[in-house]
């Protein structure tokens, strides 16, 4: 007797495209404004469309998360870690903060984490732990950046590298601010060079 397997229809839209599409959803609503309608309509998918490329609502909303952790909030860092000297790394990173933060391809302005998902701290299960692992991990990166500069010599060995890091971290988050409230780009990158030479200053 031959038993021949039913295969499920193939999928019939893009995974990224339409998890960034979910993510402009709940960046503008939050987890608890955004619909199942406002999240199907935007992703251009069916409710059983969604269940079986995501799960639920929850899981969808933490993939969206794992998404921009994995990709947005890491482009700074790959221009932070990519660029050889100290000086042009800083102000890489920084252009590319307000980039992010002013010209995100969803359309939405300021941070995905900061200013939508750490609302749901606490209410979402597996919210907390992301935002935790995200904060510990940029600034782990950020910290290993200064001591790379300090193992080279070109920066002194007193150099408070964790501490440097911390301050460069809330320079991102207050970018992220500001992009959010409607500053335009233009406004933001001429205070670029005087963020750069404090956070290099001994």
């Amino acid at each position: 007797m031959s038993v021949t397997k039913k295969l499920g229809r193939p999928r019939t839209f893009d995974y990224d495209t339409a998890l960034l599409q979910a993510m402009a959803v709940f960046w503008e609503k939050g987890y608890d404004g955004a619909s199942m309608r406002d999240l199907t309509g935007a992703m251009g998918i069916t409710g059983p469309s969604l269940y079986a490329a995501f799960g639920d609502k929850r899981g969808l909303y933490l993939k969206t998360i794992d998404h921009y952790c994995s990709a947005d909030a890491c482009t700074p860092l790959v221009v932070l870690e990519g660029e050889e000297n100290i000086e042009p790394a800083l102000h890489g990173f920084l252009v590319e903060v307000i980039r992010s933060a002013t010209e995100h391809e969803s359309g939405a302005k300021g941070c995905f984490l900061a200013s939508s998902v750490v609302a749901s701290v606490g209410q979402v299960d597996g919210v907390a732990e992301r935002v935790e692992d995200a904060i510990a991990d940029t600034e782990r990166r950020l910290t290993a950046r200064f001591e790379r500069e300090i193992d080279k010599g070109t920066l002194p060995a007193t150099f408070p590298a964790r501490e440097r890091a911390a301050l460069l971290f809330d320079i991102r988050q207050g970018y992220m601010f500001r992009g959010r409230a409607g500053l335009s780009r233009e406004c933001m990158l001429k205070d670029v060079p005087e963020r750069v030479a404090m956070l290099l200053s001994n």
